[in-house]
């Protein structure tokens, strides 16, 4: 066991960390892999693949995510913005490289080079708001505010050129919360709520695909007088198969005529084979680390470390509860991934980054050491 009284990096970040977010994370990730052993070979079959061609590879992908997320949570706080700000610029790059070059998969270019840049647009995006935000709360003699609003359209503008409308909505609900946090007057928050209302009524109205995916949810037996609802259908029997304990692993039958049973709809898979209790036991742990992410952001002295934690719990915790939701028929599918359980290597690894993000600043700081980054940047002494 390493003593406290060693002061080598190691050992500071062992004795620093929030270990019960650490173990989780690393539980979630185990319980990725076991419920993908259950959801992707039908799909794998299906394809013409290995059997365990998902699996193999989401394990593949899963130990350079998690030298990503240990490598990052030794990062100081000034270092994550610094990442942050290149890796934002990074993958704002490729997203317009996509827009150009990449090729039109189910109607969207997303993909270059094998990577969907976008995902990692996700977490700097949080970081970023998330010190604008700080800095406008902190200092008055820099536009931070307006940076902080300027950030929004910047970053969601050629998302919605892809088109990726369920990602642009991700942004923009952790951009409005963090928007909220930092105490705006009520005028600006009711102002930004109408733009967002009008922007959706401005989506129904003028582009097909989320006007088709929103009258199949409201009214499946009018959308253009197609109904096209057998994902969202199979996902639900699957739960009601399932019961309360399941089939038993392997034992599942609907996941075989399940399109996306290894990404969007891994959580119904895990219902009809280990059934309601391990569901309700995977949401407890979704759950767990939102709350102590939210809570570890709350005690926090440094305003910055505050926001940027708040902006990434948010952002893992919304994007769960889209996937979930989606499962349960409970909104229109938006193409979310579950966090480390569907397959995927971009999300994987965009999120491992994240959540390294989140457990550097969340690391407990000496009071001193907080203090002597706030004398290096002094906020300007009122007349």
């Amino acid at each position: 066991m390493i003593s406290r009284a060693d002061r080598s990096p190691l050992s500071d970040w062992l004795w620093t960390i929030d270990r019960w977010l650490l173990g989780a994370l690393g539980l979630l990730m185990v319980c990725g892999l076991v419920f993908g052993m259950a959801g992707s070979p039908p799909v794998a079959e299906r394809l013409h693949l290995p059997t365990f061609y998902f699996v193999n590879h989401q394990a593949m992908y899963l130990a350079p995510a998690v030298a990503v997320m240990i490598g990052a949570s030794f990062l100081t706080p000034r270092q994550v913005r610094r990442t942050a700000l290149v890796v934002f610029i990074g993958a704002m790059a490729l997203v317009f490289a996509a827009l150009l070059f990449g090729a039109e998969v189910k109607g969207a270019r997303r993909w270059i080079f094998g990577v969907q840049p976008s995902e990692f647009v996700k977490p700097a995006f949080a970081v970023l708001a998330g010190w604008a935000f700080s800095e406008g709360a902190r200092r008055r003699d820099v536009p931070a505010n307006m940076l902080a609003i300027l950030i929004l359209p910047a970053t969601v503008v050629p998302l919605i050129m892809q088109p990726d409308f369920g990602q642009t909505m991700l942004i923009s609900l952790v951009w409005g919360a963090l928007f909220f946090m930092a105490g705006l007057h009520w005028f600006w928050v009711a102002g930004i709520g109408g733009a967002g209302a009008l922007s959706v009524v401005a989506a129904y109205k003028f582009v097909p695909h989320v006007r088709a995916r929103i009258l199949k949810f409201l009214e499946p037996q009018s959308a253009g007088g197609v109904t096209d609802t057998f994902q969202v259908d199979t996902a639900r029997d699957s739960f009601i198969a399932g019961g309360w304990l399941g089939k038993g692993p392997g034992e599942g039958t609907l996941k075989r005529i399940l399109p996306d049973s290894h990404t969007d709809f891994i959580f119904a898979v895990t219902g009809e084979e280990f059934g309601v209790i391990v569901c309700i036991l995977l949401v407890t742990l979704f759950a767990f680390i939102v709350v102590r992410g939210l809570t570890s952001a709350a005690k926090n002295e440094d305003p910055f470390c505050r926001f940027a934690a708040a902006g990434l719990t948010m952002l893992f915790g919304v994007q769960s509860c889209i996937n979930l939701a989606v499962n349960l028929h409970l909104m229109p599918a938006k193409g979310m991934t579950l966090p480390f359980v569907s397959y995927g290597g971009s999300s994987l690894i965009s999120l491992a980054l994240g959540m390294g993000f989140l457990i550097a600043v969340t690391r407990k700081r000496p009071r001193t050491e907080v203090l002597m980054d706030a004398a290096l940047d002094p906020a300007p002494q009122r007349a």
